[in-house]
C-alpha cells in the first residue's frame, strides 16, 4: 500500500416504496430512465430494490458525501416513478418479491425456491483496498472474529412480512439460507482461497463464483476485500461509521499477517454461533467477545473492536470521527431499535415506519 489510508467504497442495496409505504417493484422502469446525474444505479436481485455505489475514497468526508449523493440520486431516479427509497434491511411491510427479469436471477428463483423467492433483503457491503490476493486472504483468516459486532452495529431488520421478528437483523436470517453465506475457515493463502471457490462452484449446487456470498470475500471485480455481513444502514453516519471499522479492520489484519502473527483459532462454528447472536439481540444484548467466545454486554465488545483497531484508526486519522459517532450511535440506537420504536410511536402501522425511513434518507 502507499502509507495513505487504505481506499473505501460502499455498495448499498436500497428498498423501493409505493407512497403507501408497501414495496414498489419498479427497478426496471427507474433504471431505463435514470439520469447520469442520478449516479450509478444498478439492479439487484428484486425488482423492488435499487443498489448504489460509492467511488473508492480515502476520506471519511468525502465517503460520507458519496453515499448521500448516491441516495439523493436514487431518491431522484424513484421520483420520477412515484416511488420512494428507505434504506431498510427488510420491509416492514407484507411482500410478494418480483424477480428481475434476466437469466441469471430467473435461473436463481427457479434452482433455489423460497430461499430466492423471499430474497427481498438489503445489504451494505464494504470494499477496502488490498495489494494482491495474498494479502486480501491473509486478512480474510484474521477479521472473522470482529464481523458479528459490525453486523450489531448495522442491525436494521427487525420486521418481516408484516410483523416483529424477535430479531435486530433478521435479514441475517434470511440471507443464510444460501449455501455459501457465512463465516469461512482459515485458508492460508490466495492458492488454498481459489481452490476453495472453484470447487464450491464445481459441486452445481451454486450458479457460479458470484453466488461465493462468504462474510468476506476476494471482490471479483475490484482489488478489494468485500465485507458482506452488515444490513443496509438506516442513516448515512452509520454507514460511515461501518465503513471506518471495516478499514481499520483490514488494515489491522493486513499489519499482523506482515508481522507474522498467525490467525485467530476462530472455528467457523463459533463464528456462526456469534454472528446469530448480533442478528438476534443487535446492540440489546449480549455479544460473544472473541477473545473468550463467552456472553459479554454489547458496549463492551464493541469497545473491544475500537482497541483492536486503535492504531489503524488514529493512523488513518479516524479515531476521533469514530469515537463520535459511536456516541451518537449509542444515544440513539441501531436503525432496529429505531424501526421499533417508530413501530411503537404509530401504534403498530409498520408503513409509516417504512415511510419515516423514506424521510430520514439522507439524515445523519
Amino acid at each position: 500500500m502507499t502509507g495513505e489510508p487504505r481506499t473505501v467504497g460502499v455498495e448499498e442495496e436500497l428498498l423501493l416504496l409505493t407512497p403507501q409505504g408497501s414495496p414498489a417493484p419498479r427497478a426496471r422502469e427507474v433504471l431505463e430512465t435514470a439520469a447520469p446525474g442520478d449516479g450509478p444505479l444498478e439492479h439487484e436481485f428484486m425488482e423492488e430494490q435499487l443498489e448504489t455505489a460509492t467511488p473508492p475514497v480515502r476520506t471519511l468526508a468525502d465517503l460520507a458525501d458519496a453515499l448521500r449523493a448516491g441516495r439523493a440520486g436514487a431518491q431522484d431516479a424513484a421520483g420520477a416513478h412515484d416511488a420512494r427509497v428507505a434504506a431498510l434491511a427488510t420491509s416492514p411491510v407484507a411482500f410478494t418479491g418480483t424477480t428481475v427479469s434476466r437469466v441469471r436471477y430467473l435461473k436463481a428463483r427457479s434452482h433455489f425456491g423460497i430461499t430466492a423467492w423471499e430474497q427481498l433483503t438489503n445489504g451494505c457491503h464494504v470494499h477496502v483496498a488490498v495489494a494482491d490476493d495474498d494479502e486480501g486472504v491473509a486478512v480474510i483468516d484474521r477479521i472473522g472474529p470482529w464481523l458479528a459486532p459490525l453486523l450489531a452495529l448495522s442491525a436494521n431488520s427487525p420486521f418481516w412480512q408484516g410483523g416483529a421478528t424477535g430479531y435486530e437483523s433478521f435479514r441475517s436470517q434470511v440471507w443464510s439460507r444460501w449455501p455459501t453465506a457465512g463465516p469461512t475457515r482459515v485458508f492460508g493463502s490466495a492458492a488454498a482461497y481459489h481452490q476453495a471457490v472453484e470447487t464450491l462452484v464445481a459441486t452445481g449446487t451454486i450458479l457460479d463464483e458470484a453466488m461465493v456470498y462468504f462474510d468476506a470475500r476476494l471482490s471479483a471485480r475490484y482489488p478489494t476485500v468485500e465485507l458482506r455481513v452488515a444490513d443496509v444502514c438506516l442513516d448515512v453516519d452509520s454507514a460511515v461509521l461501518l465503513a471506518a471499522l471495516a478499514r481499520a479492520l483490514v488494515e489491522t489484519a493486513a499489519r499482523a499477517a506482515a508481522a507474522g502473527e498467525p490467525p485467530p483459532d476462530a472455528p467457523p462454528e463459533l463464528l456462526r454461533t456469534a454472528h446469530w447472536r448480533a442478528g438476534r439481540s443487535g446492540l440489546d444484548g449480549d455479544l460473544l467477545d472473541p477473545a473468550t467466545w463467552r456472553p459479554a454486554p454489547a458496549h463492551d465488545v464493541v469497545g473491544a473492536l475500537v482497541a483492536h483497531v486503535r492504531d489503524a484508526l488514529s493512523d488513518a486519522g479516524d479515531l476521533q470521527d469514530v469515537t463520535d459517532l459511536l456516541g451518537a450511535l449509542w444515544s440513539r440506537g441501531n436503525g432496529a431499535a429505531r424501526q421499533r420504536a417508530w413501530a411503537a410511536a404509530s401504534e403498530g402501522d409498520l408503513a409509516a415506519v417504512a415511510l419515516r425511513a423514506a424521510d430520514g434518507l439522507l439524515a445523519g
